[in-house]
This record gives structure tokens, sequence and C-alpha cells, in this order.
């Protein structure tokens, strides 16, 4: 686990940007923390690391579920805020997006929890202030271990 300290909205959005750079399609990318802790922004971030246009508006795909994004490789930023039980989360048929072409990231990750693979990157978002949050990075795998080593060489102090 490592520990990256937000003072601002623009670290928090910074560190997606360099997550989305290092990412690789099959890239499984889970967020949590509480309504307005920055999950949006971080996906905002990862998308511009991605490549996707930056006049491309990010916004949280709460009651569509998912959203698509064009960029070196595509982005599906998923919300599962609206997800109660793992029955739901089975019937929405997102599989093909967890481990496909793309990268997936999905907030409020915790409601999937048990059906999502074992393999992830974890972002948990903790408010410390009202721009300030810390934010632990818990890698599952060894693509995810090699991630945050790479990320901490270039990112993390």
């Amino acid at each position: 686990m490592s520990l990256y300290h937000s003072t601002s909205p623009e670290q928090t959005r910074a560190l997606g940007e360099a997550v989305g750079r290092l990412a690789d399609a099959g890239d499984l990318i889970a967020l949590t923390g509480e309504i307005g802790a920055g999950k949006t922004l971080f996906v905002g971030g990862l998308a511009r690391g991605l490549g996707v246009d930056p006049a491309t508006y990010v916004s949280s795909p709460t009651f569509t579920i998912m959203h698509r994004y064009g960029g070196r490789l595509p982005l599906y930023h998923i919300d599962l805020y609206r997800i109660e039980t793992p029955e739901a989360f089975a019937s929405l048929g997102l599989d093909e997006y967890l481990a496909g072409d793309g990268v997936a990231a999905i907030e409020w990750a915790e409601h999937g929890w048990g059906c999502l693979p074992k393999e992830m990157l974890t972002f948990r978002l903790r408010y410390t202030g009202s721009d300030t949050r810390t934010i632990e990075i818990v890698p599952e795998g060894d693509r995810y271990m090699r991630l945050v080593q790479a990320l901490t060489r270039d990112l993390l102090v």
C-alpha cells in the first residue's frame, strides 16, 4: 500500500492522469470514498492520461451505470452507487469491460466486492480537509504492484 496526499483537486486529477499514462488494456481501477471525495475527478485525470480528448467532460455515470471514452485505450467509467446486491451487479453484464480491450474505472467499487476480479488497483479516497485528501493505493496482483512501483517513481514522493 502507498499513500498519496492531495492538497487540491488538481493534484487528485494529476494522480489519475499519471495512472492513465501507465495503464494497459485489461486494467481494473477500483475507487472508493464518500460522495464528493474526488472519485470522478480522479477518473477525469485517468481519461486525460489515456489520451481522451481534453474537451471531453468526464461525469459520473450514476444513472447510466457506464460511460465509454475513446483514447489510446478505451476507458470504461462504471459507477456502482445504485447497485445494492451481487445479483444486481451480475445482471449488468459488465464482464467484457472488466478485462477487455480498455481500462475499467469503477466508482463505488465496494458495491461489487465479491463479483469483481481479485486482481485490481484500488484507490481509497478520504477527506482530510475541504480540499485535501489522503488516497490509499492498494495493488492486488503482480501487474498492479509493478504499476504502483512505476507510479511511485514518477509521481509519489
